[in-house]
């Protein structure tokens, strides 16, 4: 099975590694357990916890996931596909 990394990385065409763990992106919103920086941290230690919080499941996180990345990644278009991954691996 390929890593979170990878998959993020075909998908979106991002590579999460570029995430300095700043948390620049954090929010506040409705339904979150994991800060939003934490989701990327997680997806590069290949953890499935990101798959599985509330957090990535959160329409209010969804909504307000246009925050900027000091980095510039698409943090909407992550958390797409670390859901579509949740529901290939059963976790959704």
């Amino acid at each position: 099975m390929p890593s979170l990394r990878r998959i993020v990385k075909d998908a979106t065409n991002q590579n999460i590694q570029r995430c300095v763990g700043c948390l620049d992106c954090n929010l506040e919103a409705e339904g979150q357990d994991v800060p939003l920086g934490s989701i990327i941290q997680l997806a590069l230690m290949d953890d499935d916890e990101c798959l599985t919080c509330s957090t990535l499941w959160s329409e209010d996180v969804l909504a307000k996931a246009t925050v900027s990345c000091a980095e510039g990644l698409n943090l909407k278009k992550i958390i797409l596909v670390l859901r579509e991954e949740a529901h290939r691996r059963g976790l959704a």
